[in-house]
């Protein structure tokens, strides 16, 4: 459907509209409803704007100064939606969410050309667009509570939910939250978005904590028009898909101002009144195609184009104002005109404004890291007596030496009595403690609300994690098991990741996500269990990878992430390796050579461990050996058995794997001048690949050498020793490169 056939339609209808008789603008439009004439009149003008933000954008790409066509032609009752909602309610809104960004903006002071501007400047990808800057084209403002999303196809809902669900917990804490405490948290996505295994995880959730008579203030809008690009929705499906126990339905003609806004008044109503959960079924039309390069007849008859085109949200609005005597249709018409030319003038105005000109600009907002502030943050404690209340008395300095384990487990207790908005979750870790007893006993010291169980469902975890995040906590998500990360991967790329970048850190995510992983653990087998596969988190552009080793070193860096989190709002995967959480020995049987000590609070500073930084064994000047992980323990041992022969190594034990630790990389490189990498992620797409593309880039001319796991998943029992890289294999490699 063109826009000119849309406007022309526009101008045809409502010149043939007949005016009532006047009515009292203070007073309902229809009787029993909430709208009144001066609402209408009010909702209408932003409504207009939106139907002229739309048409502007095609324009815009005519002139190939735009770049973003998808538009809210038929969507304009959102508008409605923000209205019944307060400009402090966090929002997560859809891509056809344009009335409702201008309708927020004008409830928040700002004057109608500011949101207006805004959306413009998002089109055209200018660097002064006060969200992304340019990066895209999304709704989203910190002063109107608007989280920017960047792809709406539901996998905004888990964090969502997570939002909701921080607005009562941080209550809960006595903490201080992004947002008041009486607010609600709204997101909002179109029908075909209702089948998204993500948007399931998130009904799921909101139920579940019902269903627990927990409080989840979340207003679910979904938009129906009937569509996904191409493929229809059959209808009542999406009644029928929200109909859930726990989960109060409202719907609502979103193409009629005035039902629209009492659905949305009577589900606003029920969601902050009881704290708990509702869906707003809103019925829409989709005009103009789905973007400007969509060809509707390709998939859709003119009949049916047409018989949207007859329900322009926009020609209601329009009607119910002329028929309540409260503007004429000629008024009408000036004022489409007026408003087309304002808006038009603003977008070539933005056409004119800066862009972003270089790679060091775009990716400033990607992954800030003050080092001098985390080094600050990172070795602060809790005062001594609130300390010794949460280890009883007997501080974890004053024990024997730790296993990797057990240094985490204090770790957690001293963050959780240092900071009071952290919270630690997932499957198992309350009561049980963790799989591994990790977390063991945190839940008896610190309370269930700061230590608690998820459902099993690892998009709820992390979704849970991202809207505590951006709403002021500090979550440490637990996941279970490497290979169940990949459950929910795109929560960690598709929306922790990308926040900060696309809001230029008006928003971020702090947040630290615990995961135990990679090979060699006995006793539980197969793929599940055990998991070596850390490429699609190497990809992430900004995401911090911790995978300490040893006692100590998972001591000082787990600090070191909390403290990037809270300082940066740094997304953290903390990598702990399972078979080494209960290692004791390093080469013979009772040496304890895997335990450390805990440093007491005095020695955090001088323990310190910055992101990016190697640590280093030995002073051997023959052959440096590169690994990291259950590497490290292997390496050590190889490398022992090497110097008796003859042999002079070190081991360089990397720590963190995003971002690499280039710099003491290259050192010890050039030191020996030769390098075996000993890698237990697999061949192809493993961390070997980056470290000696990283050694070529920057001219290291010596000897380079890797052996890795093969490229296979990991079978059951003593199969998985033929595929996961061996110490005999690590010096068998040594002795080839020595000669």
């Amino acid at each position: 459907m063109a826009r000119d056939t849309v406007e022309t339609h526009f101008t045809q209808a409502v010149a043939t509209l007949k005016a009532g008789a006047a009515r009292d603008p203070g007073q309902p439009l229809r009787e029993g409803g909430p709208l009144t004439g001066e609402q209408c009149r009010t909702l209408f003008q932003r409504q207009l704007d939106s139907r002229i933000l739309d048409i502007a954008a095609r324009w815009l790409r005519e002139q190939q100064q735009g770049h973003y066509t998808i538009g809210s032609a038929g969507h304009e009752g959102n508008a409605a939606v923000a209205a019944a909602l307060r400009p402090d309610d966090p929002a997560l809104l859809h891509y056809r969410s344009g009335a409702f960004y201008l309708t927020r903006s004008e409830q928040a002071g700002r004057l109608p050309e500011q949101g207006i501007r805004d959306v413009l400047l998002g089109l055209t990808a200018s660097s002064e667009e006060p969200i992304a800057g340019g990066r895209h084209k999304v709704f989203g403002h910190p002063d109107l509570a608007i989280i920017p999303q960047t792809s709406t196809i539901a996998s905004h809902l888990p964090r969502a939910v997570g939002v909701a669900f921080a607005i009562e917990r941080a209550r809960a804490l006595g903490v201080t939250a992004a947002w008041p405490g009486d607010a609600i948290a709204v997101c909002s996505f179109g029908d075909a978005s209702v089948n998204h295994a993500t948007a399931l995880s998130g009904f799921n959730t909101a139920a579940y904590a019902t269903h627990q008579g927990q409080a989840m203030p979340i207003l679910f809008v979904c938009e129906d028009n009937g569509l996904g690009i191409s493929v229809r929705t059959p209808k009542g499906w999406v009644e029928a898909a929200a109909r859930r126990p726990g989960i109060a339905y409202f719907s609502g003609d979103g193409c009629d101002l005035a039902d629209a806004y009492d659905a949305a008044v009577r589900a606003v109503r029920h969601v902050r009144t009881h704290r708990s959960p509702a869906f707003l079924h809103l019925s829409t039309v989709r005009l103009m195609g789905h973007a400007g390069s969509d060809v509707e007849t390709a998939y859709r008859s003119q009949r049916e184009i047409r018989a949207d085109l007859e329900r322009d949200p926009l020609i209601a609005s329009a009607r119910l104002l002329v028929e309540a005597g409260l503007i004429t249709p000629d008024e009408l018409l000036r004022r489409y005109e007026l408003s087309r030319e304002h808006v038009l003038r603003i977008a070539l105005e933005t056409t004119r404004t800066p862009r972003l000109g270089s790679a060091k600009e775009i990716m400033e907002p990607l992954a800030p890291r003050r080092a001098d502030m985390i080094a600050k943050i990172s070795p602060v404690a809790a005062e001594s007596t609130v300390r010794e209340r949460a280890f009883a008395g007997a501080p974890p300095e004053a024990e024997r030496p730790l296993t990797l384990s057990q240094s985490i487990n204090r770790t957690l207790a001293d963050a959780l009595a240092v900071y009071p908005e952290m919270m630690v979750f997932g499957e198992d870790v309350g009561r049980k403690g963790g799989v591994y007893g990790v977390t063991r006993g945190l839940q008896k010291r610190f309370g269930g609300n700061r230590v608690f169980d998820t459902l099993l469902d690892e998009q709820t975890v992390l979704g849970l994690a991202l809207g505590g995040g951006v709403s002021g906590l500090l979550p440490v998500p637990e996941i279970q098991y490497l290979a169940y990360l990949h459950n929910a991967l795109d929560q960690i790329r598709g929306e922790a990741a990308t926040l900060s970048f696309f809001s230029q850190g008006s928003y971020v995510n702090p947040l630290v996500v615990r995961v135990a992983g990679y090979g060699y653990q006995k006793g539980f087998g197969g793929h599940f269990h055990n998991d070596n596969a850390v490429g699609a988190l190497r990809d992430i552009p900004g995401l911090v990878i911790a995978s300490p080793s040893r006692p100590d070193d998972a001591s000082a860096m787990l600090r070191t992430c909390l403290a990037a989190a809270r300082t940066e709002g740094s997304v953290c995967v903390f990598l702990e390796p399972i078979a080494l959480y209960h290692t004791r020995d390093l080469f013979d049987e009772g040496d304890d050579g895997w335990l450390a000590p805990y440093a007491p609070p005095a020695r955090w500073r001088e323990t310190h461990v910055p992101i990016g930084r190697a640590r280093s064994y030995g002073d051997g000047r023959d052959l440096t050996i590169v690994t990291f992980g259950n590497g490290l323990r292997m390496s050590l041992r190889a490398a022992v058995r090497l110097t008796q022969e003859g042999y002079s190594c070190r081991v360089l034990d990397l720590r963190w794997l995003a971002p690499l630790p280039v710099e003491d990389l290259l050192r010890a490189a050039e030191l020996t001048g030769t390098v075996l990498i000993a890698d237990e992620t697999r061949h192809t797409g493993g961390v070997s690949e980056g470290i000696v593309a990283e050694l070529v880039d920057a001219g290291f001319t010596g000897q380079i050498a890797r052996v890795t796991s093969a490229d296979s998943f990991i079978p059951l029992g003593a199969a998985a020793d033929h595929v996961l890289l061996s110490e005999e294999e690590i010096e068998q490699a040594a002795r080839k490169l020595l000669g």
